[in-house]
């Protein structure tokens, strides 16, 4: 595990990560879709779920959807998510203590998340740790989402540090590997996926949350 004290930035994913709402996102999907004569169950939705809007719609409406379908499509679908989540948005336990202490030790803090503005808006404005960030990165500044490494290589560069430097914290395989590809050291969050399950995906470090890495790694 790499020492706290080179640490240069911490960059976090989002959705399953700084908050535990990979659930209802899941049931947004569901609701949507059905409304389409769309009927899939859970575990053969995840699968298709990975990376921007502009590469997830065309895989359940074909590859002929005109970019003007495909967005009003994927708004949809998100008010749904933000319906369903707007009462019960709270943090993962931990993540206002590790800002914290990256402010205090000067480390740069990224958020790289396939999200899109106004749902990056709706998590970050809500729990108030918009200052805490000095880079947003959403899924309206890259072309190739998640597994691919674009979102990390742009944080990276936006901040001006090498991979080495950084830490990833994500909670998917497709956010794992694009953290990897990038060349960055990942730390799972388990919120939707075992410990096990992330050894097998090459992740050696997952915690159920920030405290339990602040416990085990920061003060070590």
């Amino acid at each position: 595990m790499r020492n706290p004290k080179d640490i240069k930035a911490f960059i976090f994913d989002m959705d399953g990560t700084i908050v535990n709402n990979i659930p209802y996102h899941t049931k947004a999907w569901l609701q949507f879709l059905s409304r389409y004569d769309i009927r899939i169950k859970e575990e053969e939705l995840h699968p298709k779920i990975f990376g921007i809007s502009e590469e997830i719609m065309p895989r359940f409406f074909g590859k002929d959807l005109s970019p003007e379908r495909n967005k009003s499509l994927g708004d949809e679908k998100e008010a749904l998510y933000r319906n369903l989540y707007k009462d019960i948005i709270e943090e993962l336990q931990g993540l206002t203590h590790l800002l914290q202490i990256a402010k205090e030790k000067n480390i740069a803090v990224a958020l790289a998340t396939m999200s899109d503005p106004q749902n990056i808006s709706f998590i970050v404005d809500k729990l108030g740790i918009r200052s805490s960030f000095d880079v947003i990165a959403g899924a309206e500044r890259i072309t190739r989402g998640k597994p691919h490494p674009e979102i990390y290589e742009l944080v990276l560069s936006t901040l001006g540090i090498k991979p080495e430097d950084a830490i990833v914290f994500e909670d998917s395989q497709g956010g794992i590997l694009s953290a990897k590809a990038a060349g960055i050291l990942v730390i799972g969050i388990c919120t939707t996926h075992s410990k096990e399950q992330f050894k097998e995906w090459g992740v050696d470090v997952c915690v159920s949350d920030f405290e339990e890495y602040i416990n085990k790694y920061m003060y070590a």
